[in-house]
């Protein structure tokens, strides 16, 4: 994996990450693909759409289907038809998600499949082997996530065994996986962060992130530490803020330094009805659109806006018919594509700072929910 900043605007950057399977363009938001599918969603779609990674998940593809029979299709890629680049999470979040199911040590984590109660053990190692298995062309490290409220004991012993972990991690890499990638954790406290970023970014990790946002600490604590964070991060590395994907957090968050994201929310949300646009999110189940004729956003150039109106896609959605949720979803990631372009042209102009707040204060006080 190659990496290279191609401009700067204040601590905003634009790059440009090379993978074996392709060039992406950074700032960038990677659809997720849980099971090894961007819901509703044809690949060739979320190229035509413009991504060029998608976010697989370990945890549930160890599940199911299993990993022996996604390294029958040769990886993940030719298991879900997919030509363009694949980061995976390493399972950590999922399995610390399911706190009454699981049993944490030093040397990893013993839980339950939420499926059917199986018992499973996840180590460092095999989180990489697994990945490796996949056929990722960006692995991450095996990490704790501890709630966002944790007390500074439990945040402080989070970043200690993530350190620990992330040795480990490196020690298992056989050099048939892809670009490995460490995760700073500590909370919303700036010190603890810094103080565990020096530590992983002495560690010969291709990239950064920083784990354990967006998990309930509202925001603007979220905007505090990624601002405080982010620039410190090695230049010479991307940088990537998991699990955080509203269009405010990316807008500001690219202002911190950040260069990667993911997120279900264009996804999810797509399939409750709430359409992102550029004067914020509408709701297309309310009776406002009944006997709209307009398409959701003027201008879009996504299959739903071209072809269809408000009211039909209300129709769809109302009647709980299939198509009106994959119109919703390619309507949504084709705005975060948008999004994502606009960004990338605001840095290479020089004027990211003006374009950012210009958008910003069109999307104030709009409300956009991850659990919508």
């Amino acid at each position: 994996m190659k990496f290279e900043v191609t401009a700067q605007d204040a601590n905003a950057r634009r790059g440009r990450l090379t993978t074996r399977r392709g060039v992406i363009e950074t700032p960038v938001f990677m659809p997720v693909g849980t099971a090894g599918t961007v819901k509703g969603v044809d690949p060739k779609e979320l190229a035509e759409s413009g991504y060029g990674i998608v976010l697989g998940n370990t945890y549930h593809l160890m599940l199911r289907p299993g990993v022996e029979v996604v390294a029958a299709h040769g990886g993940l890629h030719g298991f879900m038809g997919w030509e363009g680049s694949i980061l995976t999470d390493s399972g950590g979040y999922q399995v610390f998600s399911l706190a009454p199911l699981r049993k944490l040590t030093d040397d990893g984590v013993i839980f339950q499949s939420h499926i059917d109660g199986s018992r499973y053990e996840l180590t460092p190692e095999k989180a990489v082997e697994i990945q490796e298995a996949l056929g990722a062309d960006i692995m991450m490290v095996l990490d704790e996530c501890p709630p966002h409220d944790a007390g500074e004991s439990h945040h402080r012993e989070a970043c200690r065994r993530t350190t620990r972990w992330a040795e480990r991690c490196l020690e298992a890499r056989t050099g048939a996986g892809g670009a490995l990638f460490g995760i700073v954790q500590g909370g919303v406290s700036r010190d603890l962060r810094l103080e565990h970023l020096e530590t992983i970014a002495e560690m010969p990790f291709e990239g950064l992130a920083l784990g354990g946002l967006s998990v309930g600490e509202g925001p603007q604590r979220m905007a505090e530490i990624v601002s405080a964070v982010g620039p410190q991060m090695p230049s010479t590395r991307p940088r990537y803020l998991m699990g955080v994907g509203l269009p405010q957090d990316i807008i500001r968050a690219v202002s911190g330094g950040m260069d990667m994201f993911d997120c279900v929310v264009p996804t999810r949300n797509a399939r409750n009805g709430q359409l992102f646009t550029r004067d914020g999110p509408i709701q297309i189940r309310h009776a406002a659109h009944t006997k709209d004729t307009n398409p959701v956003e003027p201008g879009c150039t996504c299959p739903a806006c071209t072809r269809f109106s408000r009211a039909y896609l209300r129709h769809l959605y109302l009647s709980n018919e299939i198509l009106g949720a994959r119109l919703n979803t390619l309507h949504n990631l084709h705005f975060y594509a948008r999004l994502l372009e606009d960004i990338r042209r605001a840095i290479d102009s020089g004027g990211y700072a003006a374009w950012a707040s210009r958008t910003l204060q069109r999307l104030e006080g709009q409300v956009i929910s991850k659990k919508v």
